[in-house]
């Protein structure tokens, strides 16, 4: 069956179309975009399978066991109950729908691709992605694993021995198999209903692609390892696509704070974009799209892990260990055997206890049990063999006969035989150098709680006092969550061993303290509440979804929604010019950077097609023409010195001329300017302590720009600096405000608004109202204007054509938008071209502002 979004999709990168298995036919077509209505799966009883909530969980691997039956040689299916995608279901309503789309942990030979695609989708409601071999090595093993997951846990590739250099190719393999996975859940979605939920890092950029083939689907993401910090990740060449990718999702989830601010960090610094906190909600205003961040760490499945505790074999296995370390002190240790881990730093640390505190020595054994290693390569094996090489050491400077200090088990380890170490050990460490989440602590808290079986094994009493105690690095993401355990750098090998000694040490009576304040916390913060969160703040993200329209732009993996108000369009010229033909009396204003001339433009003088194209619209009797615009009159005048005819109010409107041969008229409202000298020295102490940071002195304002400075840092001192003049300067009369990257302080009772309001209030008291009012501008300053002009035109003798138009399609209370500057020099253009201009005497428009300007 071919895959209707496809065509779509496909365009999206490089590369050849790959021949991949589809979806098969039998799966069932839904709504895909409004107004195209596909066939419907529809039940015997006539209601539609569709209707019901549905959540589409999207992960590297399907949370499926699968293998061949040696006789039958048929592929046998089952639920990997352990893993956290299958455990979430329980924070979903039982009439919610959960649909998976991953991969098998197998390989599936071509042919039999569709079939068990079909049964999986029957069985397990799972759409299984067939990646092609070379593709998901290049994808999985090569950019996921030697990439992107040693870079998330800071490690550069400085050298060959540490981390790969970037490798365009994988990178390539990384966005086909993304396309891979964007075509099964195209297959399968009802964009209008469902809820996507994409995890982890193997699928940062599938969003992109679901959301250009779906303006509006409702998408979340969820990163289950650290981001890290700006310094760190704006060293990967694709940075930009990947940040963008995580943007077009409705919500992203962090486990930590830390990951969150980083993220954050690395939009600021790389996007230009800020974030803003409502009512306890991190926000991110992308074009138009508020993107949430939340910040929620996973937690455990409790009911699994307590139906473990009372298997018999569990107890069983517990009671021999009891017997096994009688008389001992047992601190349990397990880790995946990788870098990260510092298992390595732990033995050295515990060997550091032993040689400190003699007193262990024979009484105080070690269980390290390593996981199998999810990658391979050079470190994972340097990592073993320094494991081996510390342990050995260890065990024969303090081991005999019938002591082994460190007992490394590097073997599959059951899951009853793991949670009878939990329930025995007295001491759990976690030493990782940076670890996303980590969720053995957790796992211990709950073991050490017990159950019936497993105290009647270890000859606990029904209602004693229960401890755990907890040695837990700072660098992992759970680190937060457990306040009352002993927190350690790692790297400090002396202080992870006062630690081991003081968890085993510390007065029972703390120890339970603890013990009960962590239970609290693990047993209500469990996966089925982390999930239940997650979905309920993704709802809230996409409830706004269908009250603005939405519209794409950019190109392969830049592409990003615009979100706008359902009035807001782009102006078109020819209609515009229409109506412009149509009318006799114009009023036009137009600011200067960013709309008559480009705003990244090094030459802020127009260009000679823009000074002529103003001449023009000027020498129309019928029109009044004005720059406004917040530079100094000097500037201004020098830049305009060809326009005859144009009107110029600088600094916001303060000073005001008519045209080039009247004199600048100054605002009365503020004519005291002495709070300038209570201004400057503040903004010059910030100046001093903000590299990259300036002052531009105007004749009615001061303004400090931060754009050159540190963004972070800039953001911080704009903050203070504004709050600090808003203190000094209560008393005077002035504005103190924010705009982008800069804070001013100018007078009350300036501003854009101001401005047009005065040339249309004399307009209409010369006896020629406007019937066409044209305002166009991009700054925020611009937006009094529009404002003023959609207020006050609905109230003149007879109602003018309105067209307030901001540049760049975003927020705004213009009901139109132009692309940019050159949109802008179009339009002039065709406005140009329709007039008739004859040059008349411009005493006609030499009207002096009253005194109260």
């Amino acid at each position: 069956m071919a895959s209707r979004p496809c065509a779509n999709i496909l365009d999206l990168a490089s590369g050849d179309v790959l021949d991949i298995p589809q979806t098969p036919g039998a799966l069932p077509t839904v709504i895909t975009d409004p107004g195209i209505i596909a066939d419907l799966d529809v039940d015997s009883d006539g209601s539609s399978s569709v209707c019901r909530e549905r959540i589409i969980i999207v992960a590297n691997m399907l949370p499926l066991h699968a293998q061949r039956d040696a006789e039958t040689a048929k592929w046998c299916f089952s639920w990997d109950e352990d893993l956290l995608l299958l455990q979430s279901k329980d924070g979903f309503s039982p009439e919610t729908e959960v649909m998976y789309v991953g991969s098998l942990k197998v390989e599936v030979d071509p042919t039999e691709q569709e079939e068990i695609a079909q049964i999986l989708f029957d069985n397990f409601n799972c759409v299984p992605t067939f990646i092609p071999t070379g593709i998901q090595k290049d994808f999985y093993h090569g950019f996921c694993k030697q990439q992107i997951w040693p870079l998330f846990h800071y490690m550069l590739p400085m050298c060959p021995d540490h981390g790969d250099r970037f490798d365009q190719l994988l990178w390539k393999a990384y966005v086909s198999a993304n396309k891979i996975f964007a075509e099964k859940v195209m297959e399968v979605i009802n964009a209008e209903e469902d809820y996507v939920w994409i995890h982890d890092y193997h699928l940062m950029i599938l969003p992109t692609f679901l959301r250009k083939r779906f303006n509006r689907v409702k998408l979340g993401f969820f990163l289950h390892s650290p981001f890290p910090s700006s310094e760190i990740y704006r060293t990967l060449p694709v940075r930009d696509e990947i940040l963008k990718g995580l943007l077009n999702c409705d919500l992203i989830g962090f486990q930590t704070f830390d990951y969150a601010r980083h993220f954050l960090s690395c939009c600021s610094r790389m996007l230009g974009l800020n974030y803003e906190s409502k009512r306890g909600h991190i926000g991110l205003d992308y074009f138009g799209r508020m993107v949430y961040i939340k910040i929620m760490p996973v937690g455990i499945h409790i009911g699994r892990l307590e139906s473990v505790l009372n298997q018999s074999s569990t107890s069983l296995r517990a009671k021999e260990i009891q017997e096994q370390f009688k008389g001992k002190k047992v601190i349990i240790g397990i880790d995946d055997m990788d870098i990260f881990k510092g298992i390595s730093l732990k033995l050295l640390a515990f060997e550091h206890l032993l040689h400190e505190h003699k007193e262990f020595q024979g009484q105080l054994v070690l269980v390290q049990i390593v996981n199998p290693a999810r990658s391979s390569g050079k470190d994972v094996r340097e990592a073993k063999r320094e494991t081996y090489l510390t342990a050995k050491k260890i065990n024969n400077h303090y081991g005999s006969s019938n002591y082994e200090p460190v007992i490394l088990i590097d073997r599959p380890v059951a899951r009853d035989e793991k949670t009878a170490y939990y329930a025995v050990a007295e001491c759990c460490i976690v030493n990782a150098v940076r670890d996303g989440m980590n969720l053995v602590p957790y796992k211990y808290i709950v073991c050490r709680q017990g159950s019936l079986e497993m105290d009647d094994a270890m000859g606990i009493k029904k209602d004693s006092p229960r401890t755990s105690m907890l040695v837990v690095s700072e660098f992992v993401g759970c680190s937060p969550s457990l306040s009352g355990a002993i927190r350690v750098n790692p790297w400090d090998i002396d202080s992870v061993a006062e630690a081991m000694n003081l968890a085993l040490t510390m007065p029972d009576s703390e120890k339970q303290l603890r013990h009960g304040k962590h239970y609290r916390y693990v047993s209500t913060h469990d996966v089925a509440y982390w999930a239940r969160s997650f979905m309920q703040d993704l709802e809230r993200a996409c409830k706004d979804h269908y009250s603005k329209r939405c519209g794409g732009i950019g190109l392969g993996l830049g592409f990003r929604v615009i979100s706008l108000s359902p009035n807001f369009r782009k102006l078109s010229i020819d209609h515009i010019v229409s109506e412009y033909k149509r009318t006799n009396r114009r009023a036009i204003f137009l600011d200067y950077d960013g709309t008559v001339v480009p705003q990244s433009s090094i030459c802020k003088s127009p260009s000679a097609d823009v000074v002529t194209v103003l001449n023009t619209l000027c020498n129309d009797s019928r029109n009044t023409v004005f720059i406004v615009s917040g530079r100094g009159r000097g500037s201004l005048s020098e830049w305009l010195s060809q326009c005859e005819r144009l009107g110029i109010a600088a600094e916001h409107g303060y000073f005001v001329r008519w045209c080039k041969n009247c004199e600048w008229e100054t605002s009365r409202l503020s004519a005291d300017l002495d709070w300038k000298e209570i201004v400057e020295p503040v903004m010059k102490s910030y100046t001093d302590a903000t590299d990259g940071s300036n002052i531009e002195v105007k004749e009615s304002a001061l303004v400090w720009h931060y754009q050159d400075a540190d963004p972070d840092f800039g953001s911080c001192q704009a903050k203070e600096l504004l709050d600090h003049l808003e203190n000094v300067l209560s008393n005077e009369p002035v504005v103190v405000c924010r705009g982008q990257h800069i804070v001013e302080v100018k007078p009350q009772g300036v501003s854009k608004g101001l401005v047009a309001e005065k040339v249309l209030s004399k307009m209409v008291n010369s006896g020629d109202p406007p019937d066409f009012v044209m305002c166009i501008g991009d700054d925020r300053s611009d937006e009094d204007m529009f404002e003023s002009i959609l207020r006050s035109c609905p109230s003149l003798p007879v109602a003018p054509q309105i067209f307030a138009c901001t540049v760049g399609r975003k927020p705004s209370k213009a009901k139109y938008y132009l692309d940019d500057s050159a949109d802008v020099a179009r339009l002039l253009r065709g406005l140009a071209d329709a007039s008739s201009p004859k040059p008349t005497n411009i005493a006609h428009f030499q009207v002096s502002f009253d005194s109260s300007f």
